[in-house]
């Protein structure tokens, strides 16, 4: 009788030694953090989902994986491999680290959600404009609570230093972002730093840029897509030595990884379009901030 050869038991895939340090994690910031770390390894697609899992964590404790996939642009095979790429058995697993400790906070963020769907159901009553004001005002509320509730204490004193101690302030805000880049260069110019607006009229901005000098401080303003005029200006301006603020909706943002100082905003949407609520209330606290600090530096000179 010939003697049977025993085949060795399968060797699973290498996990990164990231990942197999990090994992079961022990929060869904410990997740984001390695997110965070592996997203420029990323496949494309895997980067679309990593960005809305960054700034829709809300939504995913809820949403199944066919919805999810909708919101990315992918098929739902390609949550189900984001989630395995970072250690999780499957969607269910990721998911249900959101979800944990999660059904109170979540549930005022639904009602609302299902308020609006129900808005535009195919037997809702008529809508009138005073009914779409009311919902507006609604979701501005609720993206002023979340500003509120999640910005860091030192990030935010840390983008004021920044700004506080530039030469000079730069501001470059496109597109959906324009208002605050207005609001910005309208209210910096009552503080005594010299502020120079790229508006992009004329598409003169890069020429403009001759004169930012290394240590200044470009304020870039930008949300998903990104603008293209935005991030070429944030091109030019690293390259000449300037320091990057980035007001932005994610940390996965093309703006975050290169910036000094990052703060995070995102608006609600009302009927597909995005209010500017909390990052405008953002921009007028930086501008609060360092007025307050630019008055006590002179004070403390003063006496």
């Amino acid at each position: 009788m010939k003697n049977r050869i025993s085949t060795p038991p399968a060797v699973p895939p290498a996990v990164p030694p990231a990942i197999a340090a990090a994992g079961p994690y022990a929060s869904a910031e410990d997740f984001l953090q390695a997110v965070r770390a592996g997203f420029e390894g990323l496949s494309r697609q895997l980067k679309l989902i990593a960005r809305y899992v960054e700034t829709s964590r809300d939504r995913l404790a809820l949403d199944g994986v066919q919805e999810t996939a909708s919101e990315c642009g992918v098929q739902p095979s390609a949550v189900v491999r984001f989630a395995k790429h970072f250690g999780f058995s499957g969607f269910s697993e990721m998911q249900a680290l959101f979800r944990a400790g999660a059904a109170q906070r979540l549930a005022p963020h639904r009602d609302y959600q299902e308020r609006i769907r129900s808005l535009v159901g195919a037997d809702a009553a008529p809508i009138t404009p005073a009914r779409i004001a009311h919902e507006v005002i609604g979701g501005s509320i609720e993206s002023l609570q979340a500003l509120q509730a999640g910005l860091p204490d030192e990030r935010f004193d840390a983008a004021v230093e920044l700004m506080l101690d530039a030469p000079a302030l730069w501001l470059a805000a496109s597109r959906r972002a324009f208002p605050v880049g207005a609001y910005l260069a309208y209210a910096l110019q009552h503080t005594a730093k010299p502020v120079h607006w790229l508006h992009g009229l004329g598409h003169m901005q890069q020429g403009e840029l001759r004169a930012l000098a290394p240590g200044d401080v470009l304020v870039a303003v930008s949300f998903e897509p990104y603008a293209k005029e935005t991030l070429e200006v944030v091109d030019a301006a690293l390259a000449q030595g300037a320091r990057l603020l980035a007001i932005t909706d994610s940390q996965l943002s093309p703006l975050a990884g290169r910036a000094s100082a990052v703060l995070l905003a995102q608006d609600g949407a009302t009927f597909g379009f995005r209010s500017l609520t909390s990052t405008l209330c953002l921009a007028q606290s930086l501008f609060l901030g360092l007025a307050y600090r630019m008055e006590l530096a002179y004070e403390r000179r003063s006496t």
